[in-house]
């Protein structure tokens, strides 16, 4: 069974009534057992924070959201035919792959760019952001798996996001990047798989090494569930334009379904 989160969204006045939600779900009368999540889709800000303090192009950076990674993860739902589900703000206000409370849940500087937006919070301004934010998002996600769940089925998790190909001046040269924790029922076969195409370079945990733990998504809801889970990071450039996305869609989508296929879940 999911757990129950310990926050219900409430009304504090951080989105507007005209502003979207905390998140989209996409193919909700799925019946598959896979989730797809998009925790970094959107670089939006709530209105009621201006921009952050921000000039406008930060937040078309990968500071602000995994760029490519929202379409990725559409045509990846429609390909599979599974729900997912998509963050609307940027994690800028608030990382919904961080543990509240860790100092880069909500960073006052990131890639050395200052977050003027983010500096000397308070305690009621930082719960704000959880409440409007990041519990409505997670504990959609917890509604969306007890779904799976009731029909039978264990639940599959997928988690998508994307890298920058330069990091404090290291060239990184993989193409996709399979991260794992404790559970490797999906790693250890798609790594296989993926590792077996040409001129791909994978990485086994890389660009970051994810044990202990995967970040909160996976963490929380694969790992202490006891579901079977994986996180894919696939470098910006490849998927920054509409041919890119295309094809890492195809990519994934051909590899992942025969590992799911062939899969014990226990």
């Amino acid at each position: 069974m999911t757990q129950n989160l310990p926050h219900e969204p409430i009304d504090n006045g951080l989105l507007s009534d005209k502003e979207p939600g905390p998140w989209e779900e996409l193919n909700p009368g799925s019946t598959s057992p896979l989730l797809l999540l998009c925790d970094h889709a959107n670089n939006r800000v709530p209105k009621s924070l201006g921009h952050l303090g921000l000039e406008l192009d930060a937040l078309g950076k990968h500071v602000a959201y995994d760029i490519g990674c929202e379409k990725l993860t559409r045509l990846l739902a429609d390909k599979f035919q599974a729900a997912a589900l998509l963050a609307h703000y940027s994690r800028l206000v608030i990382d919904l792959n961080r543990h509240p409370g860790d100092g880069s849940s909500i960073p006052v500087i990131s890639d050395n760019i200052d977050i003027p937006g983010n500096t000397n919070l308070t305690m009621e301004q930082i719960r704000a952001r959880e409440e409007a934010l990041f519990w409505p998002y997670h504990n959609q996600i917890e509604r969306m798996l007890d779904k799976i769940v009731s029909r039978g089925q264990t639940p599959i998790l997928c988690a998508i996001h994307s890298f920058t190909p330069v990091f404090r001046g290291y060239q990184r040269p993989w193409h996709i990047g399979v991260l794992w924790d404790r559970d490797q029922r999906l790693s250890t076969p798609l790594l296989e798989s993926l590792q077996a195409i040409p001129h791909i370079c994978v990485g086994d945990n890389e660009p970051y090494h994810a044990r202990n733990p995967v970040g909160y998504t996976m963490d929380i809801h694969g790992e202490r569930n006891g579901y079977p889970h994986i996180l894919l990071e696939v470098r910006q450039d490849l998927i920054g334009h509409d041919e890119g996305v295309a094809e890492w869609a195809h990519v994934i989508y051909s590899h992942l379904k025969s590992v799911i296929s062939q899969i014990e879940l226990i």
